[in-house]
């Protein structure tokens, strides 16, 4: 694919003139004013909050062009999105590639939660994969958990769009992203969208033909915050594991967890890392640390490989099915390819003139904040979108396939 058409962006894949790499371009439609604007952009400031962590899309550079307007992010570049990966195939997925897909994806949540972010647009085209590494994308949608509703409510996706969002006048939180990754969970299983209705009105009763009619003391909650008034008539769903007969006992239980109907209800993405589901993957990522101590794993794919010996291993329990939570390590694995930290030592050297001035030294440790670069008027060209790629140290590639 040579390029990707948003309808606030577009993305094209570049080629970095400075050290040959290619990367993920994302070109703003919405003319800027100003570099400082471009920097306070909800996107901008987002992912520069959340940067860095294995499981969000890492932000480069942001390139701003005066003459035109433009503004454009430089991020890492992956091989495709969830939604690519699965079109077209015949087959379900091996179970151990769904569930590591799903761990990382509950990973990128319980970060941007616990950072006071919501994404608010989780769905497969904006989750991306490369090879066994999965990251959350385009944070264009995104809002602070601190801000108060009502919210906007045309937002996120319909297919993926939590209860809350479509019987209230915006009063919705983070839990919604928890039913998006839910409908994603389904989807990856079983290779087709959960809830596909076609108006909002279609897409409640989807969820009712499936999960049934909620109780009436959580309507009233939703009723509290709707100028209009909806009775919906009592009937019990089809359940979930007739649409998807062959999915362990497990899976199915996160599942019914995380498309709670009542968002207060609803399972964290914190608490949702520790369920029974994820169980061996915990286990293959203590062992894993444990052998980063002694210098016996130095990569992602050993991990792997250690999770799918566990997973062979170990019976995985078939009773007690209601939430089962285990501490979880929230920091991830290190790994040897890390470059240490360096440490200064500064030796104390006695001089016998009173008058030697006195120096400090000091370490931050830090990396560098990502800078915004200015195109130079003369450079850039308003004939096209794209001709200051190159100019500013990217040129422009054709991919195919």
């Amino acid at each position: 694919m040579d390029y990707t058409w948003g309808t606030f962006s577009e993305v094209v894949k570049t080629q970095s003139l400075k050290d040959g790499k290619f990367y993920a371009c994302k070109t703003m439609k919405q003319s800027i004013s100003t570099l400082e604007q471009a920097n306070n952009l909800r996107e901008v400031q987002a992912m520069k909050r959340l940067s860095p962590h294995a499981n969000i899309i890492q932000l480069h550079e942001l390139i701003y062009d005066k003459e035109t307007g433009t503004v454009s992010l430089i991020c890492e570049l992956m091989e495709m999105n969830i939604y690519e990966y699965i079109q077209g195939r015949k087959t379900p997925l091996p179970e151990h590639t769904v569930k590591h897909y799903m761990y990382q994806l509950c990973k990128s949540l319980e970060h941007m939660h616990s950072c006071g972010i919501f994404h608010r647009d989780v769905k497969p085209e904006n989750i991306l994969i490369k090879q066994n590494v999965l990251k959350l994308g385009d944070f264009g949608s995104c809002r602070s958990v601190y801000s108060s509703p009502p919210h906007t409510e045309y937002i996120s996706t319909r297919w993926y769009r939590a209860p809350e969002c479509l019987l209230t006048d915006g009063y919705y939180s983070l839990k919604m992203d928890i039913w998006s990754a839910g409908c994603v969970f389904f989807e990856i299983m079983s290779l087709n969208p959960l809830f596909p209705g076609t108006n909002e009105l279609d897409q409640v009763a989807k969820i009712h033909d499936v999960l049934g009619t909620p109780d009436q003391s959580v309507l009233h909650k939703f009723k509290q915050s709707r100028a209009m008034r909806f009775n919906f008539p009592q009937k019990k769903g089809t359940g979930l594991s007739r649409l998807i007969p062959n999915c362990p006992a497990p899976a199915l239980s996160l599942l019914y967890q995380m498309l709670a109907y009542d968002p207060d209800e609803r399972i964290s993405a914190d608490t949702a890392l520790r369920h029974m589901y994820f169980r061996d993957i915990r286990l293959a990522e203590k062992k894993a640390e444990s052998l980063q101590r002694v210098g016996n794993v130095d990569s992602l794919d050993s991990m792997f490989l250690l999770i799918a010996n566990t997973r062979r291993r170990s019976v995985s329990p078939q009773h007690n099915l209601k939430h089962v939570a285990e501490p979880l390590r929230r920091n991830l694995p290190h790994y040897s390819t890390e470059l240490p930290k360096l440490s200064l030592v500064v030796p104390q050297i006695s001089f016998p003139m009173s008058t030697m001035p006195a120096y400090t030294v000091t370490h931050r440790g830090t990396l560098p904040a990502i800078t915004a670069k200015k195109c130079h008027p003369r450079l850039a060209k308003a004939s096209t979108d794209w001709p200051t790629r190159s100019q500013q140290g990217f040129t422009k590639v054709h991919m195919t396939g």
